[in-house]
C-alpha cells in the first residue's frame, strides 16, 4: 500500500486519531463505572425499601435530570468551550459519586438520600451528553464520522456487558459503597484525557448566541422541523412503555427470581451482550430494511422479551429474554439516535440532540414512575405484560402514521447560497427588528398553487428565526406577490444566512420556478432605527 493510500485509509478509521482513541477508551471505563452504580443503586434500594415505586424511582432519578437539563446543556455546548464544559460536568459527577460512597460506607444512606445523590450524579451526565456527541466531528476526519458514532454506541454496550456483572461481584464481596467508590474513580480517566486535549475551537464570524436565545432557537427548530418531530414522537411511543423493563428489573431479580447482586449483574450482562450482538447486526439490517421496518420489528421483539421475562421462572430463561431485549433495544436506540442526527443541521445539532435526549430521558423517567406505581397495585408480572401489549400497539400505529425513513433523504449541509445583504453604510448587529421582503412575479393563473407551495417557506423562515411571516398579492398588479418576514435583529438575520441548508435550497428553487421573469425575485431589507 502506498503512503497516500495508507493515509486515506487511516482517515476513515476513527481509532487512528489518538485523541478519539484515548477518549473512547476512557469513556468505556467511565461507563463501566456508571453501570456498576446503576446496579448498586437499584440493589441497595431493594434493601432500603421493598416498595416497587421506590425501586422504580431510582431509574427516574437517573433519567429526570437529563429531561430537565438537556436543553440548557445543549445550548451551552453550542455557545461555550465544550472542553471546559465537559471537564466541569465530569468533576461534578465525580464529587457526587464520591460523596455517595462515603455516606453509604458510614451507614447513613436512606432511600431518599440514595435518590438525591443518584440525581446529582445524573446532573453531571446531563451536562456532558450533548457536548460529548457534538465534539465527535472535532476529533476525527469527516470520512470517519459515521464509524466514530458507531464506535461510541459499541463502547456503551461493551460497558453494559462488563459493568453489571463486575458491579454484582463487588457488591457481593464488599457492599454497594465499594461500587459507588469505583464509579467515582472511573471518571478520572475521562477528565485526564480532556485536560490534555488541546482543542482548536472553530472560528466564528458572528458572535455566539446568548443562553436564552440559543435555547429558544433550539426549541423553535424542533417545533418547525417535521422530520425531527417524527423522531421525537416515535421516541415517546417507545420509551414510555419500554421503561417498564428497566424500572422493574431489580424487583424481578431479587424478589421473583431470588437472585443475589451477582445474579442481578449477570442478567444485565446478558442484556449487554444482546446489545453488542445487535450493534454488530445493524449494518446488515440497514442494508436490507429501512429505519421504519427496523424500529417496528425492534419494538415487537422487545415487547416479546418483556412478556417472556414476566413469565420467567429462573436465571437462564430470564437471561435469554434479556439477551433478546438487549438486541431490540440497541436496534431501536441506533435508529432513533441516527434519525435525530440526520434531521438536525450543524448550527443546531447539539440542541436538537439535547431535545432528543430530553424526550428520551423524560419518557424513561415518567414511564418508570408510572410502571412502578402500577406494579404496586397489580403486581410486577401483570405490569410487564400490560407495558408490552401497549408497546406493540403504539409501535404499529406510529410506524404507520409517522414513518422514519424520510430522515435519511435530507441534505442538511449549509448551502451558503443566500447573497450577502446589500447595505448602504454599516448596520449594527443589534439594529432591528428587521423586515425582509421578497417580490415574486407569478403567472396569475398559478397564484393559488404558488400560495400553497409558499407554506413550506413559512415553516423554514419561522424555524430559522422569523417571528412574523406573511405572503400577499398586489391587488392592482395580479401575479405580483410579496413574501415578508420579520426577525428580531440584524444579527439574527445574518444567522439565518448561515442556517439555510441544501434541503431548503431545493424548496426555494421549486418556488422560484414559478417566477415568470428571467431575473430572480427582488429582496429588500428594512431596519427599524432606534
Amino acid at each position: 500500500m502506498s503512503a497516500a493510500a495508507a493515509t486515506a485509509a487511516a482517515a476513515e478509521r476513527p481509532l487512528a486519531s489518538p485523541m478519539f482513541r484515548a477518549l473512547w477508551i476512557a469513556t468505556i471505563v467511565s461507563n463501566v463505572g456508571t453501570w456498576m452504580h446503576d446496579v448498586g443503586a437499584g440493589w441497595l434500594m431493594t434493601s432500603l425499601s421493598p416498595d416497587p415505586l421506590m425501586v422504580a424511582l431510582v431509574q427516574a432519578a437517573t433519567t429526570f435530570p437529563m429531561f430537565a437539563l438537556a436543553l440548557p446543556a445543549g445550548a451551552l455546548a453550542d455557545i461555550v468551550d465544550r472542553r471546559r464544559l465537559l471537564i466541569g460536568a465530569q468533576l461534578f459527577g465525580l464529587v457526587g459519586a464520591a460523596g455517595l460512597a462515603a455516606i453509604t460506607l458510614a451507614g447513613l444512606t436512606t432511600a431518599w438520600v440514595l435518590l438525591v445523590f443518584t440525581a446529582l450524579i445524573a446532573v453531571g451526565a446531563a451536562f456532558s451528553a450533548p457536548a460529548f456527541q457534538a465534539i465527535v466531528p472535532e476529533l476525527v476526519p469527516p470520512k470517519a464520522l459515521q464509524q466514530a458514532v458507531a464506535l461510541n454506541s459499541l463502547g456503551v454496550n461493551i460497558a453494559r456487558a462488563i459493568g453489571p456483572a463486575l458491579g454484582g461481584v463487588i457488591i457481593a464481596a464488599s457492599g454497594p459503597a465499594a461500587v459507588f467508590a469505583v464509579n467515582a474513580l472511573s471518571v478520572i480517566g475521562v477528565i485526564t484525557v480532556l485536560v490534555r486535549w488541546r482543542r482548536n475551537a472553530p472560528d466564528r464570524h458572528l458572535p455566539a448566541e446568548h443562553m436564552v436565545g440559543a435555547m429558544r432557537a433550539g426549541l423553535r427548530y424542533a417545533m418547525r422541523a417535521p422530520e425531527l418531530q417524527v423522531v421525537l414522537i416515535r421516541s415517546v411511543g417507545f420509551f414510555v412503555f419500554a421503561s417498564g423493563l428497566w424500572a422493574l428489573l431489580p424487583i424481578i431479580a431479587r424478589r421473583d427470581l431470588g437472585l443475589g447482586p451477582a445474579g442481578y449483574g449477570g442478567l444485565l450482562t446478558f442484556m449487554g451482550l444482546g446489545a453488542i450482538g445487535g450493534a454488530i447486526l445493524m449494518p446488515k439490517l440497514r442494508g436490507r430494511m429501512g429505519a421504519n421496518a427496523i424500529t417496528l420489528a425492534a419494538s415487537i421483539l422487545l415487547a416479546a422479551a418483556m412478556a417472556a421475562l414476566s413469565l420467567a421462572g429462573g436465571f437462564w430463561t430470564a437471561s435469554a429474554a434479556l439477551f433478546v431485549a438487549g438486541l431490540a433495544w440497541i436496534a431501536m436506540m441506533a435508529s432513533l439516535n441516527g434519525g435525530a442526527q440526520a434531521t438536525s443541521p450543524g448550527w443546531v445539532k447539539a440542541r436538537a440532540l439535547a431535545i432528543y435526549l430530553l424526550v428520551f430521558q423524560g419518557s424513561m423517567a415518567g414511564g418508570s414512575a408510572l410502571w412502578g406505581s402500577v406494579a404496586s397495585r397489580i403486581g410486577v408480572p401483570s405490569t410487564l405484560l400490560a407495558a408490552a401489549a401497549l408497546l406493540v400497539a403504539a409501535a404499529i400505529i406510529l410506524a404507520w402514521r409517522y414513518p422514519l425513513d424520510r430522515a435519511s433523504m435530507l441534505d442538511l449541509a449549509p448551502s451558503a447560497h443566500w447573497p450577502a445583504p446589500l447595505v448602504d453604510g454599516t448596520v449594527e448587529h443589534d439594529s432591528g427588528p428587521v423586515l425582509v421582503t421578497i417580490e415574486y412575479r407569478v403567472d396569475p393563473a398559478k397564484v393559488p398553487d404558488f400560495f400553497a407551495a409558499m407554506q413550506t417557506m413559512r415553516r423554514i423562515r419561522r424555524r430559522d428565526g422569523a417571528i412574523h411571516w406573511g405572503v400577499y398579492e398586489d391587488t392592482s398588479v395580479p401575479g405580483t406577490v410579496i413574501e415578508s418576514f420579520t426577525v428580531e435583529s440584524w444579527l439574527e438575520h445574518l444567522r439565518q444566512h448561515d442556517r439555510v441548508t441544501n434541503a431548503d435550497r431545493v424548496q426555494q428553487d421549486a418556488l422560484r420556478a414559478f417566477q415568470t421573469e428571467d431575473t430572480p425575485p427582488v429582496v429588500r431589507h428594512f431596519v427599524t432605527r432606534r
